[in-house]
């Protein structure tokens, strides 16, 4: 029986993170034209790490604490840009900017994934 490294696990939910906010991204751009369409992005990753402790906090409203998922739940932006007479308020820098932040998501993602096989092979005595 194999236990999934949870590093590995984390890397591949961030690239998974980053391919589907960039199909929302490429829709956007796509519909630039389009009358009355609202721009969509994904809410930012935040992976669930599950840990053995509980956080205490030393004073009321020392931690803030909110439930971390890893459902990736689309919502509307508003971007950079004015919004067009039309209704539609995709602004074509805007969405080019964070296509770019999806791209050192993805990046991210690779380089832990990458990182950690080196570390796994050298455990092993391989290179």
């Amino acid at each position: 029986m194999t236990t999934p490294l949870k590093i590995m696990s984390l890397a591949g939910d961030l690239a998974n993170h980053a391919y589907k906010r960039q199909g929302l991204i490429s829709g956007n751009i796509a519909n630039a034209d389009t009358p009355g369409y609202k721009a969509k992005d994904l809410k930012a990753f935040s992976p669930k790490v599950e840990t053995h402790f509980a956080m205490r906090a030393s004073r009321p409203g020392h931690t803030m604490t909110a439930p971390n998922t890893r459902s990736a739940e689309i919502v509307m932006t508003s971007t950079l840009g004015a919004q067009s007479p039309n209704g539609n308020n995709v602004s074509i820098e805007d969405q080019m900017v964070r296509s770019a932040d999806i791209r050192h998501q993805h990046e991210l993602a690779i380089g832990v994934y990458q990182k950690s096989m080196a570390i796994l092979k050298a455990s092993l005595g391989r290179r």
